[in-house]
């Protein structure tokens, strides 16, 4: 018999992060088959490359929506990419709204901060110590 104590099961403050996460990459990878599908239509790539744009979008946004993933099915290597993907957000959250672009600055700027609470709440931050074995703050 082992003596380690049974896993705690995923918070569900890390699913909803996670479902926010993924949502956020797919439609990153939504906007790189959209660019794809707009340079292949014929648009003008003179000015700025749609391709290489498109390449770009799947990378960050392929490991996004994996991080997402990872989140919604209890995997903890999620988390990281999530903060950071969310952290990088907040300026792009800005720049939109100071763009005059209210509606999705405060529809981002929604998305964001309620995914940054969520990956901050203490339930998340319990379950991630489990995993590096942190004594509990009640056993102390």
């Amino acid at each position: 018999m082992s003596n380690q104590p049974a896993p705690t099961p995923t918070p569900s403050t890390v699913r909803r992060a996670g479902a926010l996460v993924a949502l956020e990459g797919a439609a990153a990878v939504g906007f790189a088959i959209f660019l794809v599908v707009r340079g292949l239509l014929g648009a003008d790539q003179s000015v700025t490359s749609g391709y290489g744009t498109a390449v770009w979008f799947v990378i960050l946004g392929g490991a996004v929506l994996a991080a997402g993933i990872a989140l919604l099915r209890g995997q903890r290597w999620g988390r990281t990419i999530a903060l950071m993907a969310q952290l990088l957000l907040l300026p792009v959250t800005w720049y939109v709204l100071t763009s005059h672009r209210w509606v999705w600055g405060v529809l981002l700027g929604a998305v964001v901060l309620a995914a940054l609470v969520m990956l901050f709440a203490g339930s998340t931050s319990r379950w991630m110590a489990e995993a590096y074995g942190a004594p509990d703050a009640d056993e102390e």
